[in-house]
């Protein structure tokens, strides 16, 4: 199991572990880290020993091309992505140097933010194919934030809206997740992604809002056949595509994802609704 210390978390203000569709954040086998201020800073130490250009899929918002960073850790390679590297073979990186720039990947759906793609692997392994990582647990404890579905449109962009709620504790330090109803911070795509995560010690079923949205086995959650219903003040309501979680160390609000678009505007007061339907939307 290779463990990610605080230490090295903290130095950015969000982390998922399985907001993403692909394979490695399925099980929480790789970590994305957010830094929020435009830098790629290494999460690793080590000797750069490899760099890889691979052709992203055509987005009108995107670059066309991504970039693979190896960096010999010791015991283990560590797979960094999402970066243009400024860094070559041979050489050593500290935790917190540049790597290069971010760039926003074609692998990016619209709304997913800038951020450092993180994985593991053995030696021997095939560094490069996108599965085969190790098992990854971060040491910190992530804060369950209690939400009750309503909040005020404060951020939007072409597929999502940012909420001012749940409020994530004003001056309390440490990271925080929107908690289920149980109380556990959950982390993951729901439902557009097939796997999510429980943050904290959880067992059995988790709702949210008042409707199972999963089942925990060990830290993974498969989840429910649900949907993600919004209302407007006027009474409208839309069907979202899901809800982005992840733990954040800066003030954050729910994140609706709408994937083909939306019509709300900043000021507009939501109610967001789970529910069970036959037809969930899954984009990965």
């Amino acid at each position: 199991m290779i463990v990610l210390s605080e230490a090295v978390v903290s130095r950015y203000e969000r982390f998922s572990l399985y907001n993403s569709p692909y394979a490695a954040h399925d099980t929480g086998h790789a970590i994305d880290l957010y830094p929020g201020d435009g830098t790629a800073a290494s999460p690793v130490e080590g000797e750069v020993i490899g760099t890889r250009t691979v052709r992203c899929p055509p987005k009108p918002y995107a670059v066309d091309a991504d970039h693979l960073v190896l960096v010999d850790c010791g015991d283990v390679v560590a797979r960094i992505l999402h970066i243009d590297p400024a860094v070559e073979a041979g050489d050593r990186v500290e935790t917190g140097d540049s790597l290069g720039r971010p760039v926003r990947s074609g692998f990016f759906g619209q709304w997913v933010d800038d951020h450092v793609h993180l994985g593991f692997r053995d030696h021997d392994q095939n560094l490069r194919r996108a599965s085969g990582s190790l098992p990854l647990e971060v040491d910190l404890s992530v804060r369950g934030v209690r939400w009750d579905g309503t909040g005020e449109v404060v951020e939007t962009g072409p597929t999502h809206v940012r909420l001012d709620e749940p409020a994530s504790g004003g001056e309390r330090k440490g990271f925080a997740a929107v908690a289920s109803d149980e109380g556990v911070p959950l982390d993951g795509g729901l439902v557009h992604y097939t796997g999510g995560g429980a943050l904290g010690p959880s067992s059995g079923e988790l709702s949210l809002l008042g409707t199972t949205v999963g089942r925990v086995d060990d830290r993974d959650v498969k989840w429910a056949d649900v949907a993600v219903r919004v209302t407007g003040e006027d009474g409208s309501e839309v069907l979202a595509t899901g809800l982005s979680l992840f733990a954040s160390q800066v003030p954050f609000g729910a994140k609706v994802v709408f994937h083909e678009g939306h019509e709300f505007s900043v000021g507009d007061r939501l109610t967001v609704a789970v529910e069970p339907t036959t037809e969930p939307v899954r984009l990965g």
